[in-house]
């Protein structure tokens, strides 16, 4: 497996990263949060990304998308978290995108696809319930058969991207009981239908997220994607790849932490000289790079994994978001404790990097839950 980027990868890369600087510098992330924006990003940013070819990077040419990979969409998304953009390529794009594109629904997927990659439309996955934790299969919501379709009933919690978008897909039990694995299926859900209501949440990282209610919501047997009773293949796979897109992400905002570290060890005085001249903290800040580049070969590692359908490929993202979890926190907690007590208040941007690590760590799960499921993974 090559872990470099090639000279095509380099270019979207850089295109990235100057596009971000000019277009969604912290400030902008500031002053959404400051606003109380309801969808907490920019739809006309958002459009403009699409414009650029983004959103439409991981799905086929045929539905107006790039037909590249993940090995693509990570360095997008990596140029993205370093300036806390929130525009939803996650719960949107990854995942909405990819539950769509893997259920085997066609006709689903020519009426939605187009729309999620030319930015018009967000599909946002409601995988989530309450005191579920990391476990995809704890879903109490039913599935009724109402002879031509489905009744629908139950929440969802923490959907990201759910608020302002224009339909969610929700794992929902047709048999069974919560945590087991067998019996879920999944359903796009338009969320303008009788019996959906969305209410917007309020998290420490000021990110779009959503309680959706299910309240006796009728759905067509047309609406169902994957096997009836046997979503949570499915499941495993748009989560695996969320998770590997999220850790990219991760591997964004680490490495602009470590930047503003490091520009503040170059200026910053104390006792007549600057900070950085300290060993003690350039030896703390030469573990946080190493631990920024074990992070970026994992993820690159990951995503290349799911492109090639590696068997691996699921432990490889564990890895990732393992590795990530603790250099992203590292990175924050280092950042926050050189910038000292400044670093504390909300001026300065630091702090929004260790608010997003931090939530960013419990998505998906966290650095111990991980590498207990590479443990099992194998077989150990």
């Amino acid at each position: 497996m090559q872990l470099i980027l090639d000279e095509d990868q380099q270019m979207i890369a850089q295109t990235a990263l100057d596009f971000v600087d000019e277009h969604s510098p912290v400030a902008r992330f500031r002053a959404l949060r400051d606003s109380g924006a309801e969808l907490g990003y920019s739809p006309d940013l958002y459009k403009e990304m699409a414009g650029l070819g983004w959103t439409g990077i991981p799905f086929d040419e045929k539905l107006g998308g790039a037909g590249m990979g993940f090995a693509e969409l990570v360095l997008i998304v990596e140029a993205l978290g370093r300036k806390l953009a929130p525009e939803p390529f996650l719960g949107g794009v990854t995942m909405g995108g990819s539950a769509l594109t893997l259920g085997g629904n066609d006709a689903l997927a020519s009426a939605w696809l187009p729309s999620v990659i030319d930015g018009s439309k967000v599909v946002a996955f409601a995988h989530q319930e309450k005191h579920s934790r990391y476990d995809p299969y704890a879903v109490a919501t039913r599935a009724e058969s109402t002879g031509d379709g489905y009744r629908l009933t139950g929440e969802k919690t923490q959907v990201l991207d759910a608020v302002g978008a224009d339909a969610v897909i929700v794992p929902a039990r047709v048999s069974g009981e919560r945590g087991d694995r067998d019996g879920l299926t999944l359903f796009l859900v338009e969320t303008g239908a009788p019996g959906v209501s969305i209410t917007r949440q309020t998290r420490v990282d000021h990110r779009n997220a959503a309680i959706v209610s299910l309240d006796g919501v009728d759905v067509t047997s047309a609406h169902v994607l994957g096997a009836e009773g046997q979503g949570a293949d499915l499941i495993d796979r748009v989560i695996d790849r969320a998770t590997c897109v999220l850790a990219a992400e991760m591997l964004g905002g680490m490495s602009e932490a470590f930047d503003l570290t490091v520009e503040y060890l170059k200026t910053r005085e104390q006792f007549g000289v600057k900070i950085g001249s300290f060993q003690a903290l350039q030896h703390r800040a030469a573990t946080v790079f190493c631990e920024i580049e074990l992070a970026r070969s994992c993820v690159m590692a990951a995503a290349r994994a799911i492109d090639a359908g590696d068997r691996d490929a699921t432990k490889l993202v564990s890895l990732a978001k393992a590795k990530c979890s603790e250099a992203y926190l590292l990175a924050a907690n280092e950042g926050v404790q050189i910038f000292a007590g400044v670093g504390m208040t909300d001026e300065y941007d630091i702090g929004f990097y260790l608010k997003r690590a931090r939530a960013a760590e419990l998505t998906f799960g966290d650095a111990a839950h991980h590498r207990n499921r590479w443990a099992e993974l194998g077989a150990y």
